[in-house]
């Protein structure tokens, strides 16, 4: 097991030090939520699908592995998937899908945890093949889990961009804060913004906001950035039903001018220097 995780460290650092001197144009952002039912997969989706129509090259990788779910989203039926690559059975082209809006869906499967288990013949052909996910994407959109079991924290400590996504209840209010509680200890330099899921009113949205910065600032002194608001709306439920994102079906609906303003907030941010794909590699597959 040390032989092979010595092996790991070598090929990633080897990867990384050939590019040492690259900053990265690819922004790698976990979307991630305290509890299950907040809607962090449909945002994800949602998101991805809108980041490709304001023109940007965008890769969405389904990374909740007990339950991986963005393929019903779309209405895809994934012929291969992320245990296929880490068994060296398939390459990266062969299990990436044309999805909608120009966006590329690499569905969910074997964990990325299962890599201390391969040969370094495997290890080398996936670390190669993910790297080449830095050539090819402005965004590659990660749906981790929910909660913080070791597999959820162990992918939101390797990215330099979270997105915590929340409704206003205070179960998953209070949820929200425990991830943010977490990253303010195992991931301090990482940008962490703050989603609010099925609001009423402007209003509702700001207050949950607000609370989680008051209690974030004064007790971990750690800041945090809102990212918006998506209202309540009825046509998110008839999409899942449908099995299309609610973005495509219903374009002008409140939920989808929610997620557009995210989008363009989003590509609005200042640009900050990046380490990419490699760097999250390298502190996923490293820890």
């Amino acid at each position: 097991m040390r032989d092979q995780a010595e092996r790991l460290r070598e090929l990633v650092n080897n990867h990384n030090n050939s590019n040492k001197a690259v900053v990265s144009k690819t922004r790698v952002i976990a979307v991630t939520s305290g509890k299950g039912g907040v809607g962090k997969t449909n945002i994800a989706v949602n998101l991805s699908i809108f980041l490709s129509r304001l023109g940007k090259k965008v890769t969405i990788i389904d990374t909740d592995l007990g339950l991986a779910n963005i393929d019903l989203i779309l209405g895809m039926i994934p012929k291969y998937h992320l245990g296929h690559l880490f068994a060296g059975e398939k390459d990266l082209s062969e299990i990436t899908m044309e999805g909608p809006a120009g966006i590329r869906v690499i569905a969910g499967g074997s964990g990325f945890q299962e890599l201390a288990d391969l040969s370094s013949w495997q290890i080398d052909k996936c670390i190669n093949n993910l790297a080449a996910l830095e050539e090819d994407n402005d965004f590659i959109i990660l749906d981790t889990g929910a909660g913080i079991s070791n597999k959820v924290i162990k992918f939101l400590t390797a990215a330099e961009e979270i997105m915590v996504v929340t409704i206003p209840e205070p179960t998953a209010i209070a949820d929200a804060y425990g991830v943010i509680k977490v990253l303010s200890r195992e991931n301090p330099s990482a940008k962490v913004y703050v989603v609010v899921n099925m609001v009423k009113s402007q209003q509702e949205g700001e207050q949950v906001f607000e609370r989680l910065t008051m209690v974030a600032e004064k007790f971990l002194q750690f800041p945090l950035e809102s990212m918006g608001m998506i209202f309540n709306d009825p046509v998110v439920s008839k999409a899942v039903k449908q099995q299309q994102p609610f973005s495509l079906i219903y374009p002008k609906s409140k939920a989808s001018m929610s997620v557009l303003n995210i989008a363009q907030k989003m590509l609005s941010l200042p640009i900050q220097s990046s380490g990419g794909f490699s760097l999250f590699l390298r502190r996923l597959l490293l820890k």
